[in-house]
């Protein structure tokens, strides 16, 4: 009989690369049995938190990202808008609720936000949170002084994604560093809010990058709330629009072994599902992905019509997770006393090797 790690291990931040990527060729079925065993103790394994995603300014972006379409540097035939109105996100986010929505994700193709349109994100933030929703925001970079605005604002979750490991994160981006994905994401979790950060699968990375990739999500300090794993889409005119597809069956152990290694986050299945059959996905469920984005359009790409969603969800017997709200005191209470006890623990484990070094 194979031997499985305890589910109720503590949780930990230490996680070097050889032991992930052993986890990744499991064998797939013990690896299955081991995510879903670690999904249940933390999640209803039938609930699914469900987000929508607004584009609010598309296009021109200076970045060189080689999977995106709104990248400037590529000619894919998507047009520059500019920043929507406030008017017309807060209709799209009522349209989202009214659908089941509990989260509504607001993105913008820039390298950071302006000083210019700050008040009008914030404006954003603050109306769609007055909806009863939970607010997520995908801005690009942010300094701290930016991050603690769209705290104080109410912004529950800041989306900024590391894509890929660290060794392989130049042959996809070149016009900002590892260190600057980093940076920002400790900016957002100083200032209270909550992170989703996760990357995208299939851009001709090897299994020791998606090791490294999942090494660097669950070795923060406190692990992202929300990790999204993204199924490369071949956008015509971008220099991956002829990668080789991915095995659907590596995409399933990498949600399976990002489920056991941040046990606490939700897993989205986030880009790339219009690309994946019903059965890929009803796997990527079993093992341990409990958030989709809902909706016609996932920024530009193409995403899995509503009305088809609902059918899967009543096939497979899964239904909407309700949001609970939390007091914003407790929260940042909870979330300090994370942070405190990682940083103690980082503490105690250089202690513990300075000790054994001068023995």
């Amino acid at each position: 009989m194979p031997s499985f790690p305890s589910l109720s291990a503590t949780l930990r931040h230490d996680w070097q690369r050889d032991e992930i990527q052993t986890l990744l060729e499991r064998p797939f079925n013990d690896l299955l049995f081991q995510a879903q065993g670690v999904h249940r103790q933390h999640f209803d394994p039938n609930a699914v938190q469900i987000s929508t995603l607004l584009s609010i300014k598309t296009g021109a972006c200076p970045e060189d990202c080689k999977y995106c379409p709104q990248s400037g540097h590529y000619n894919t035939g998507l047009e520059r808008e500019k920043l929507l109105q406030l008017e017309t996100v807060m209709a799209e986010a009522l349209k989202a609720k009214a659908v089941g929505a509990s989260r509504f994700c607001m993105g913008a193709a820039w390298k950071h936000p302006t000083a210019k349109d700050m008040p009008l994100v914030l404006e954003m933030v603050r109306g769609v949170r007055a909806m009863g929703l939970e607010t997520c925001m995908t801005l690009g970079m942010l300094n701290r002084d930016q991050a603690e605005q769209l705290g104080a604002a109410g912004l529950d979750y800041y989306n900024h994604n590391l894509d890929t490991s660290p060794e392989y994160y130049g042959e996809i981006i070149t016009t900002r560093t590892y260190a600057d994905r980093l940076e920002t994401l400790d900016h957002v979790r100083q200032s209270g809010m909550k992170i989703c950060s996760g990357g995208i699968l299939g851009m001709g990375e090897s299994v020791s990058d998606r090791a490294g990739l999942l090494q660097q999500l669950a070795n923060l300090p406190v692990h992202p709330e929300s990790v999204p794993i993204n199924m490369l889409i071949r956008i015509q005119g971008t220099p991956l629009e002829h990668v080789e597809d991915l095995d659907p069956i590596e995409f399933i152990r990498t949600i399976a072994v990002a489920r056991i290694l941040m046990p606490h986050s939700h897993v989205r299945l986030a880009a790339g599902r219009e690309l994946m059959s019903d059965e890929t996905q009803a796997l990527a469920f079993f093992a341990g992905a409990n958030s989709i984005f809902y909706g016609e359009r996932l920024l530009t790409a193409q995403n899995p019509q509503a009305a088809h969603d609902r059918q899967l969800f009543e096939r497979l017997g899964l239904h909407p997770e309700t949001r609970e709200d939390v007091d914003d005191a407790a929260h940042e209470a909870a979330l300090e006393a994370r942070v405190t006890r990682a940083r103690l623990d980082a503490m105690v484990t250089d202690a513990m090797a300075s000790n054994a070094a001068r023995a």
